[in-house]
């Protein structure tokens, strides 16, 4: 399918999606380095450098409580950085992982509280009906609001849960205008996140973490080295945050899908409410042109 200018269009959030559909950007993420973050035809902010998503996989490993026995992981980056995970490149066959960011941010309770929904057990609904595999980059502060649907999605042999931090606060600044951890702080983060999904019950946990913003230099992997967890980015970038129009998701997605990637969405009703209706357009077309969906960790460990 054919790039329109509803697909054009639909690039133009991809700053508000990295920031978690928190409100929309209000600065990009600079820095050092010479590497960018993936996005179809090059368009997206800038990202800090990164090692190099093609390092060879080290031996499996389960460093997270409660997670599946074997999971494939990266080996550290350069001077035990942490690894950087955006699609299988060297795959030949027709895999493609969808993963999905379960945004809540430490303050948003009283929004929560007045009604505003950060879920969307609809698209969970879907995605089992479909029968996709899916991995899901959850927030601690997610799984607190909604422990009993972490709980499902949890124990749910068709899914898998990342961290996508505690707070959703960045790991480098500026990053959309996301307040910033970095050091010790940022580590505990992503601890208190994984003791969030235990304490909601939820076992299918997976030791990947992707970036709140999408937003990293060496000096974060450098702090998130001791989490022992693979940093997991994506090379096809949906829209779907904030996005009104279902066309231009699937436009952007199927344009963008190659053998071996990984497509970032949200599962948040609020700040990404077609996610669901496109999910299930883009399914179908894309086993009708031969594609399996997988899991990021069956993605990594082939």
């Amino acid at each position: 399918m054919t790039p329109s200018v509803r697909t054009v269009a639909a690039v133009a959030v991809l700053g508000a999606a990295l920031a978690g559909c928190a409100g929309g950007p209000s600065g990009a993420p600079q820095g050092a380095g010479a590497a960018r973050l993936a996005s179809p035809q090059g368009s997206g902010p800038a990202a800090p450098a990164r090692p190099s998503p093609s390092a060879p996989t080290a031996p499996t490993a389960a460093p997270v409580p409660g997670a599946p026995a074997r999971v494939p992981t990266l080996a550290p980056g350069p001077n035990g950085l942490t690894p950087v995970f955006e699609r299988a490149r060297q795959r030949a066959d027709k895999t493609v992982a969808l993963t999905f960011d379960a945004d809540m941010t430490s303050d948003q309770g009283p929004r929560a509280a007045s009604g505003e929904r950060f879920d969307n057990p609809e698209l969970i609904d879907a995605l089992r009906r479909l029968k996709v595999p899916s991995t899901v980059f959850m927030t601690g502060r997610w799984a607190e609001e909604y422990p009993e649907q972490a709980r499902s999605i949890g124990t749910d042999p068709n899914f898998e849960i990342a961290n996508h931090s505690y707070s959703h606060h960045a790991f480098t600044t500026p990053c959309y205008g996301l307040p910033a951890l970095d050091g010790e702080a940022a580590r505990a983060d992503v601890e208190r996140a994984f003791a969030a999904f235990r304490k909601a019950g939820a076992v299918n946990t997976v030791p990947y973490f992707r970036f709140p913003g999408g937003c990293y230099d060496d000096r974060a992997l450098r702090a998130l080295s001791a989490a022992r967890v693979t940093a997991v980015q994506w090379d096809v970038v949906s829209g779907d945050a904030f996005a009104k129009d279902p066309d231009a998701v699937v436009e952007q997605v199927l344009a963008g899908v190659k053998p071996g990637s990984v497509v970032v969405m949200h599962c948040t009703r609020s700040a990404a409410p077609v996610t669901g209706e496109a999910v299930q357009r883009i399914v179908p077309e894309l086993r009708k042109r031969g594609f399996r969906f997988v899991k990021v960790s069956e993605l990594m460990g082939k």
